[in-house]
């Protein structure tokens, strides 16, 4: 019986595939933009504080510390409700002191 080195094929598969998911990654962050405070909760694509792992990790919507990829140019154009005391809520580039969650 012969057997067939199915070694460097795969390998082979697997360097293409990191190598195409590499660039996507690269023109993506090229496109989009980290927009902290837009996302509801458990929404995020990342970055929600201290304690939290990461995607889906936000507890409190419009989370000024958890971000979300939108548009490039597109972040503090998003329409969102305004806070509780009527002050205009936006979308930011940089991490936000507003609606985070008890310490």
């Amino acid at each position: 019986m012969t057997t067939t080195p199915f070694s460097l094929p795969l390998a082979a598969s697997v360097a293409a595939a990191l190598t195409l998911a590499a660039s996507h990654a690269h023109a993506q962050s090229d496109t989009m933009d980290r927009c902290y405070g837009i996302s509801l909760a458990g929404q995020n694509d990342c970055a929600a504080g201290p304690g939290t792992s990461c995607a889906g990790s936000s507890t409190i919507d419009y989370q000024g510390n958890a971000w979300t990829l939108v548009p490039a140019g597109t972040c503090t154009e998003i329409d969102l409700p305004a806070m509780e005391d009527g002050t205009p809520r936006m979308g930011s580039l940089d991490e936000l002191d507003r609606d985070l969650p008890p310490a």
